[in-house]
């Protein structure tokens, strides 16, 4: 089960209501910079963007690549680990609006995690520290850390390794 948090809204379709929601400015100015970081090679100067301007948590060494959409109305609900690879054309979504009602959630992915391309990882999931996940998965459960899972809907394909103590 994701993480979310849920909120009713009266009179029609919730996302006609954003801005009842959130300030027009944090959307506008969420939205140049992350349209801006899609296209930014340089990783360093990416992640200070998604850092310092949206709020989000990127860890050292991390490579965010081209074209990945962060979410545009809550980018600091975002945690990304250390050593992390977030391939081509993703999708991290941290919030879903539905016709009564819109939905938060925090994303949390740890370090050294490889997420394919063209993968949508949707609200309140977590992914664990050392797993990977397919090209073009929905992520709409959490991931065990050490796993290894793909698929629309993402399934856990090799359970990560269990370490004796």
């Amino acid at each position: 089960m994701r993480r979310t948090e849920r909120h009713s809204v009266a009179g029609g379709n919730s996302l006609w209501q954003i801005y009842r929601i959130l300030p027009f400015s944090k959307v506008f100015k969420n939205t140049l910079v992350a349209v801006l970081a899609r296209y930014i090679p340089l990783f360093p100067l990416k992640n200070w963007m998604y850092r310092r301007l949206l709020g989000m948590e990127v860890g050292e060494g991390t490579a965010i690549a081209f074209f990945v959409v962060v979410d545009l109305l809550y980018p600091e609900r975002i945690c990304i680990g250390r050593n992390t690879i977030i391939g081509y054309n993703t999708t991290i979504l941290t919030h879903e609006y539905l016709i009564s009602e819109y939905r938060i959630g925090d994303v949390q992915i740890g370090d050294d995690v490889m997420v394919g391309a063209n993968t949508t990882i949707l609200p309140g999931v977590r992914i664990g520290t050392g797993a990977v996940v397919g090209a073009g998965s929905l992520v709409n459960r959490d991931i065990p850390a050490g796993s290894f899972a793909a698929g629309n809907p993402v399934r856990i394909i090799r359970e990560g390794q269990k370490t004796e103590q």
